[in-house]
């Protein structure tokens, strides 16, 4: 038992050691360009060399991504019990959340950029606006799939709509809740880095955009692995508080994260 614990702990590790070195052997067999596709190598060499840089743009990408994911998080909460609570509301209101979150976020950039100008706020609006979909989803997914037997239930033991939403819906929607946090905090660095490719004056979507109008292709990948070493942290983090916060909606040894 503990052995297969510690070789699924060891997995992940095992298969991207294995993708980095399938990569670097496909690009020197096959002799890619660093041009076209640069080797890991050659990657976290560029990483190393302008770690200043990175380092400098990866705490702006973090932190605008943290407070637009914030705002969402409050939003998304806020918004889904709204939703959720009533079904005329969820009725009404839900084909116009679904329309929004089709609209390309690409395309509300440039907008935002008119309304407050280039740089951090549009990074953060971005991220809050492409993360909090799933957050209210979920929250009113989990408060409208309340079984009518037992709100007739709670109800004939005296319980008020308001308790039943609060004591009864909202801890079962929170399993849901904080699965979405999971999504939505990886859609929050998407966002961030749409914005500051497009309208961003700091950030790693800037430093990838800048690396590449100068033809420096690893600096580009290293932005990348940057990137998804803070996604993949960030997963990591909120699927730990799901565990501790969520554990009791588990039976056996299923695995919330």
């Amino acid at each position: 038992m503990k052995r297969n614990k510690l070789a699924e702990q060891a997995a992940p590790w095992i298969a991207l050691v294995a993708m980095f070195v399938v990569w670097e052997a496909a690009c020197v067999v096959f002799k890619v360009d660093s041009f076209v596709l640069p080797r890991p190598s050659q990657a976290f060499a560029a990483m190393w060399e302008f770690r200043q840089a990175i380092w400098h743009n990866a705490r702006f990408t973090f932190t605008t991504t943290l407070l637009g994911f914030a705002i969402a998080v409050g939003f998304g909460l806020l918004l889904g019990l709204v939703v959720g609570a009533s079904a005329f509301v969820y009725k009404a209101l839900y084909p116009l959340l679904i329309g929004f979150n089709s609209i390309p976020k690409v395309a509300v950039v440039p907008i935002l950029v008119i309304w407050f100008g280039i740089g951090f706020v549009p990074a953060v609006l971005t991220a809050f606006l492409i993360s909090f979909f799933p957050i209210v989803v979920n929250v009113a997914t989990g408060l409208a799939t309340l079984e009518p037997e037992l709100r007739d239930v709670l109800r004939s033991l005296g319980a008020r709509k308001i308790d039943i939403l609060l004591k009864v819906g909202l801890p079962r929607s929170m399993p849901l809740f904080f699965a979405s946090l999971k999504v939505a905090v990886t859609l929050a660095f998407v966002g961030s880095v749409i914005s500051e490719t497009m309208a961003g004056n700091e950030g790693i979507g800037h430093l990838m955009l800048s690396a590449g109008a100068s033809f420096r292709v690893p600096l580009v990948f290293a932005g990348l692995l940057v990137i998804s070493v803070m996604g993949v942290a960030m997963y990591a983090a909120f699927a730990w508080i799901e565990q501790r916060m969520t554990g009791w909606a588990y039976r056996g040894d299923v695995n919330a994260a």
